[in-house]
């Protein structure tokens, strides 16, 4: 599993040349009614292994949280069940709150 920081990923997405990876965010529904990232596919963390068959196995996949924690953890089952390049968001939304998107809404 690899890392990704969130200016990173902010330069991956904003680069046309590069296809985007899927942003899975494994948080609770009320955190994403709280803040997302654009475009993002929500399946939370107790649901992954019911439903990471809704996952393409041929994109690159960024697993998001708030902090990095819960991600992590998800971006190594998905590596254990053969997804060949996934991500874990460092920070997690936090981090991209601060390093990204001031307006993001922080909790």
């Amino acid at each position: 599993m690899k890392q990704v920081r969130a200016q990173e990923l902010a330069e991956w997405l904003a680069d046309a040349s590069r296809p985007n990876p899927v942003l899975l965010d494994v948080r609770e529904p009320w955190e994403i009614e709280l803040c997302q990232l654009a475009g993002s596919q929500h399946i939370p963390m107790h649901l992954i292994p019911m439903r990471c068959e809704e996952i393409d196995p041929e994109r690159e996949v960024v697993v998001i949280c708030h902090h990095g924690g819960r991600s992590m953890q998800v971006a190594m089952f998905l590596e254990r069940k053969g997804y060949g390049a996934v991500y874990n968001l460092t920070g997690g939304v936090e981090a991209w709150a601060g390093e990204v998107d001031p307006s993001m809404r922080r909790y």
